[in-house]
């Protein structure tokens, strides 16, 4: 696993950057903010994620950990592969998607290129309780809300196309059964009743 790079920047591209380490130059996909800071001839250290397929290894780069750790979140959530992940990243900042997630509002990753508004949707839910929010204003208090849990899948079941009736009954009965932790968070009841759904999940996903 390549896990960071530091090294001299031989090219850049809108969408990568070559960096030289040791003689070997390494080609990583990086967001346009690393590009606009990374300077030909220049030292530039980014923390990478190789991701290998069948036929190609590649690394996509970040100056930040924390943009490491949600490119890493997001390549969790269905129908989010690399490039489509990068781009949440290139067009949103941590503290943005954070929010967006925490707040339940998929509208700012509807606008990144190649998302649709089904994996905008599974974004906020499957990675509910997973990110931190950014940290309020001094002095500005936070209101507690209480998340209506099965609502939520339910919402969610039917905006990737399923019956309102069907997701609601899949939903209790999957709450019912279920342990506590799974029942308690959006992600984990959703891939509950998502499983219990069965085969169909995938067609209907892919539709």
């Amino acid at each position: 696993m390549i896990s960071s790079l530091r090294g001299r920047v031989l090219h850049t591209e809108p969408d990568s950057v070559v960096v030289e380490v040791g003689g070997v130059g390494f080609t990583v996909a990086v967001t346009p903010q690393v590009v606009r800071t990374a300077h030909l001839g220049e030292e530039l250290r980014l923390h990478t994620s190789l991701i290998v397929r069948e036929d190609a290894l590649s690394l996509f780069g970040f100056t930040e950990r924390e943009e490491l750790a949600v490119f890493s979140q997001l390549l969790g959530v269905t129908g989010v592969g690399p490039k489509s992940a990068l781009g949440v990243l290139a067009t949103l900042t941590v503290p943005q998607i954070a929010d967006a997630v925490t707040a339940d509002d998929d509208a700012p990753f509807r606008r990144v290129s190649g998302i649709g508004p089904k994996t905008a949707k599974l974004i906020v839910v499957q990675l509910a309780g997973k990110l931190a929010p950014s940290k309020p204003a001094p002095g500005a208090s936070t209101p507690v809300t209480q998340v209506d849990v099965p609502a939520q899948v339910v919402e969610a079941l039917v905006g990737l196309g399923w019956p309102e009736r069907l997701a609601a009954e899949t939903t209790a009965a999957v709450a019912a059964d279920a342990s506590t932790d799974v029942a308690a968070t959006v992600g984990g009841l959703l891939r509950a009743a998502l499983a219990q759904l069965g085969p169909a999940r995938k067609e209907r996903l892919n539709g």
